[in-house]
């Protein structure tokens, strides 16, 4: 596997090029039409009414969890619940301070920027971020050296949603001045099929009953994924059948995709035979992990880890990462503590 391929699999809940559409379309607009989550939907919907009765600007929001779970589409359904318009960026685009100086005088009164990856910004961008999400004013320098001085802009009171898959990585104060934090989790199976009908409706795709179950429970809890593996099954359901997904469709389509009926792909079951036969199944190294299958550490940390760490498929130990029995399980291979374990007809 070369480096960068994670992009192009279907389970990863990061977003791709052709997902573009497919979430401007499927995307909720209002908190009533987003599905899941429900501790989280509460809470913002009685800080959106407070701040509404109050005639007051939201607190800042911090959304974390992993990438497919609906951070950027609740940034976008608060701004809708609202009434203001959102600015959208990114941690990586706003390079110097005077790119976020740019954004920050160009929004108006209640407006909304959402940054996303906002564990990348740099610190010396944060240094300008704070009085912005403090004070609402811009600090800028104006001349060099001696003669340097200080102008302070005021800006108009704005809500700041950011959102990140690296929560620890944000620094304690960037954290510290957001007033809410929401973190998403995995999203349950029955809210996944929910979605799904959802989407088969929007998109007038016709499903037999029962079909939508074997794609949620191979969605990862993820709505993203969910989304997309409909897409390829109704592909298949069009050129293999006459365009109805039925159920003997859905599992052809899905063994054709090689994806097992939790949702792992061939990926997913190289990692854990690699933990299991190459280092008889942990403990080892996240780089040493990351080295044996010429994968990035942070890809397989943000991209690979989660789902395996939900379903009890690995453990994060002081002295590294260890393939569980369920794992073992999960792939046919008979558990041994120690020792070299037999590879089952799946390891390729």
């Amino acid at each position: 596997m070369q480096k960068g391929d994670d992009k192009s699999r279907i389970t990863v809940g990061m977003p791709v090029a052709d997902d573009a559409s497919l979430d401007t379309n499927l995307r909720p607009r209002k908190l009533s039409d987003f599905i899941g989550q429900d501790s989280t939907k509460e809470n913002l919907k009685i800080s959106i009414q407070a701040a509404y009765k109050r005639g007051d600007t939201l607190d800042h929001v911090l959304i974390y969890g992993p990438p497919g779970l609906g951070k950027t589409t609740l940034a976008y359904i608060i701004a809708a619940e609202i009434g203001v318009n959102i600015k959208i960026s990114s941690g990586p685009a706003i390079e110097r301070p005077g790119d976020l100086a740019a954004i920050l005088t160009n929004l108006h009164n209640n407006d909304i920027l959402f940054i996303d990856e906002i564990h990348r910004l740099s610190r010396i961008v944060e240094e300008v971020l704070y009085p912005a999400m403090e004070d609402f004013a811009l600090d800028i320098i104006i001349g060099k050296g001696p003669g340097a001085r200080s102008l302070r802009l005021n800006l108009p009171h704005f809500t700041l949603i950011g959102a990140t898959t690296r929560y620890a990585l944000i620094s304690s104060p960037l954290r510290d001045r957001f007033g809410t934090t929401y973190r998403l989790d995995f999203y349950r199976e029955p809210d996944i099929e929910a979605i799904l009908m959802r989407s088969a409706n929007i998109l007038n795709i016709k499903v037999e009953n029962d079909c939508l179950n074997h794609i949620a429970c191979r969605s990862r809890g993820t709505p993203r994924v969910a989304n997309r593996l409909l897409k390829r099954v109704r592909d298949y359901a069009e050129v293999a059948g006459n365009g109805v997904i039925t159920q003997s469709l859905t599992l052809e389509a899905l063994s054709k995709l090689k994806i097992d009926a939790l949702g792992l792909d061939e990926i997913d079951h190289k990692l854990l035979y690699t933990i299991i036969n190459k280092f008889s199944g942990g403990p080892v190294g996240l780089e040493t992990i990351a080295a044996s299958i010429s994968e990035e550490s942070d890809t397989i940390m943000d991209v690979y880890e989660p789902y395996l760490l939900q379903i009890g498929f690995l453990e994060r130990t002081p002295r590294g990462r260890i393939a569980t029995p369920h794992a073992y399980k999960h792939l046919g291979i008979k558990y041994q503590a120690a020792g070299t374990p037999q590879a089952s007809l799946w390891d390729g």
